[in-house]
């Protein structure tokens, strides 16, 4: 998941701007209707490590719900691993793999188990002379390095290539810690993890397209899914299920989803306003002749500041969407409450990681019909999800 595509970004910067313009009294008036205990805000800045925050920031609320205290874990222990296992299977397939900053919440749930976990102060990841993240020469280094390595120019493959490879994403993320101690202990990743509860064998991935078959798991056909990790597939009215159960039920939700869309605003909302309607409904028919697609685009980002009309989003619709490259695995964040607008319409309550300077301090409200129409997949734990599911998945 890259934190956003170019393209959207002209959409996000019209969106903010007419906001501003906008009346306050022509907003959204929001009630928590129900929340879970989530840790703090935090800022990817300039990275595309959007699924490590999210995934992390589930696990941080897991350990919150198990009653296991706050707990800041570090977001580039896992990054440092991924690039590290990246790199063997990009190497192994000759380069026809995406090499970027961006991953899945499958590098999470691996890299967890398989690793461990450690407090954010042990590795806080800014080892190359930043205050906040930045990776974009991390990446460069990172991937000339690999390409050279696959030209293969002494005909075979050397013993020091990973060697070479680890020493540059250790030089910026520092060097994976063998023990640490924390809060007066001291402890491996592994057991820091299992002092911490969680069991990462509890973790399931959801989505729901109609190209594989329901009921069965499927390996999702995005680029940044580089582990070809698993989603179990449900139809849409069940996987809307899952999400309103996990959130009423007290668990959060690592969401994964398409935000280069005109309906999610840098001011904290995220809808699939219909467009259609908006453009032929009554008098204000007129005001749409015209216009040129900047302007019309112009037009939606004041309306959809305020309630308005959505899609009725179905199964098909969704396919369509990923079919056709409109919807696209874009950014990782974090589902943990329900709110209500004054209309009384549904908001999902999401926590993002591109710091608090936003209107909601760094909070998203996604309707459900975005939810639906934009996810393309999940990570929840198993009993959040409701028995009668769980027993079609045989789960």
């Amino acid at each position: 998941m890259n934190m956003k595509k170019l393209i959207a970004a002209g959409l996000f910067l019209a969106c903010t701007l007419t906001t501003i313009q906008a009346q306050t009294k022509d907003g959204y008036v929001f009630t928590t209707i129900k929340e879970t205990k989530i840790t703090p805000v935090k800022n990817q800045n300039r990275t595309g490590t959007c699924w490590s925050f999210s995934g992390m920031g589930m696990l941080e609320a897991e350990i919150l719900r198990m009653g296991k205290g706050e707990h800041d874990l570090s977001e580039m222990f896992i990054v440092n691993h991924s690039y590290k296992d990246k790199a063997e299977k990009f190497v192994r397939l000759k380069g026809y793999l995406n090499f970027a900053q961006g991953g899945s919440f499958e590098d999470v749930l691996y890299a967890t188990k398989h690793y461990g976990a450690v407090p954010e102060s042990v590795m806080p990841g800014l080892e190359y002379g930043e205050d906040m993240h930045v990776h974009n020469e991390l990446e460069s280094v990172a991937s000339g390095y690999l390409n050279a390595v696959i030209k293969n120019p002494n005909g075979k493959l050397s013993t020091a290539w990973k060697k070479g490879f680890d020493g540059i994403i250790d030089s910026y993320l520092g060097a994976i810690p063998e023990k640490f101690t924390y809060n007066g202990k001291e402890y491996t990743p592994q057991s820091f993890v299992k002092e911490l509860g969680l069991n990462i064998d509890d973790y399931v991935s959801l989505s729901s397209f109609t190209h594989h078959p329901f009921y069965t798991k499927f390996v999702i056909e995005v680029e940044d899914n580089w582990r070809w990790g698993e989603a179990y597939n449900l139809p849409l009215a069940e996987f809307m299920d899952v999400v309103r159960n996990a959130v009423n039920t007290g668990y959060t939700i690592a969401w994964a989803s398409d935000v280069s869309e005109i309906g999610y605003t840098r001011d904290g909302i995220a809808v699939v306003p219909d467009v259609e309607a908006i453009e032929t409904s009554g008098s204000d028919q007129d005001r749409w002749i015209g216009l040129s697609k900047r302007e019309k685009d112009d037009e939606i980002c004041k309306i959809i500041q305020r309630p308005c009309q959505e899609l009725t989003i179905t199964q098909e619709m969704r396919q369509i969407g990923f079919d056709n490259f409109q919807t696209t695995d874009d950014h990782g964040m974090l589902i943990y409450g329900l709110a209500q607008d004054q209309t009384g319409k549904n908001f999902f309550k999401v926590k993002n990681s591109w710091g608090t300077q936003t209107k909601y301090d760094g909070i998203w409200y996604v309707s459900e019909a975005f939810v639906a129409y934009k996810t393309t997949n999940i990570v929840v734990h198993k009993d959040a999800i409701p028995k009668a599911i769980r027993t079609k998945l045989g789960i």
